[in-house]
């Protein structure tokens, strides 16, 4: 032995949102060379991440974007209004890069290709019923990958995550609608039923979860549920933050679709037909990856705390 390393092999992240610069700052702590990909490539430093400009929907974009890579992750979305047109396009010119270079892609996706459960627990194993746009969107992205699997095509697994929730979300429901009113006295919208029991995903789970998949390619070729916490109602949740801002939340009841918060008119009637997730129950089950890779998702309390903390953080910067 001559005492020499073997060289990083390189992980690419695509998409700079909330997920994949959380799964960014994940994978370089655990020593991973990191690549963090959008079209503009202008972010804050992230000690230790390439930050790499380019389009990822072209075909020779996605090919730039993920040279010299060993595993490519797909955290790319777009304006909500945009989904069902574009994500299939930016599929087909990463779905086409990863079958010619060989990387592996672990994908992050979502619960929609379930559609209405009537409050049935989610596991990998629930039936594919959506009904609505977006959802049977998901459901055709998700056979194309399978299928590329299943014919030796690429290498390529399926993560899905409950809503997302914790430091530099904003865009969710439990997010910059949510905490700074929270923190600021503001009304914070109770959205559908808050007391059904709801899954949200912590953001730092989301990002160990995408890094354990992209460690760990006997995984592949399946759908995987990333960490998540049990679920409680919103209520609960609501309450945690209460007990952490020091003051009762002035809740105002959003019971159908319509704007509010950061959620513009344009965003609200696109996600009329999601609705749905806010009138019956969503609960996510993620004990199969939880033992298959010995991987538990942090307590909602911490995770709470920890947006908390941040969005206070963020507020006094403004």
């Amino acid at each position: 032995m001559t005492g020499t390393q073997e060289p990083r092999v390189l992980h690419t992240v695509l998409g700079s949102g909330p997920a994949g610069t959380a799964l960014a700052r994940e994978l370089v702590r655990r020593g991973h060379s990191v690549r963090l990909v959008d079209r503009k490539g202008d972010g804050p430093v992230i000690e230790g991440v390439e930050r790499y400009a380019v389009d990822v929907g072209t075909a020779d974009g996605a090919r730039e974007a993920i040279a010299g890579a060993a595993v490519v992750y797909h955290c790319v979305n777009v304006g909500y209004h945009l989904q069902v047109e574009v994500m299939p396009r930016i599929q087909d010119a990463v779905l086409g890069a990863v079958e010619a270079s060989g990387a592996r892609l672990v994908v992050l996706d979502t619960l929609y290709p379930y559609g209405e459960t009537g409050g049935a627990v989610m596991t990998e194993d629930t039936p594919w019923k959506a009904t609505t746009r977006k959802g049977r969107m998901r459901a055709e992205l998700d056979e194309k990958y399978l299928a590329a699997y299943r014919e030796g095509r690429a290498r390529v697994v399926l993560a899905r995550s409950a809503d997302f929730v914790g430091p530099g979300v904003v865009g969710s429901t439990l997010g910059g609608a949510v905490f700074p009113a929270a923190l600021t006295g503001g009304e914070v919208p109770g959205i559908g039923d808050i007391d059904l029991p709801h899954s949200y995903t912590s953001i730092a789970d989301v990002a160990a979860g995408l890094a354990t998949l992209g460690e760990h390619p006997e995984g592949d070729g399946r759908v995987w549920h990333l960490p998540t916490a049990p679920a409680v109602s919103t209520r609960e949740i609501l309450t945690m933050i209460e007990r952490r801002v020091g003051r009762p939340l002035n809740l105002v009841t959003v019971g159908e679709p319509r704007p509010f918060g950061p959620f513009d008119e344009q965003f609200m009637a696109e996600y009329a037909e999601m609705f749905y997730q806010h009138t019956e129950p969503q609960i996510m089950d993620s004990s199969a990856f939880e033992r298959a890779f010995g991987v538990a998702p942090a307590p909602l309390e911490e995770t709470v705390e920890a947006t908390v903390t941040w969005y206070r953080e963020w507020l006094a910067s403004l």
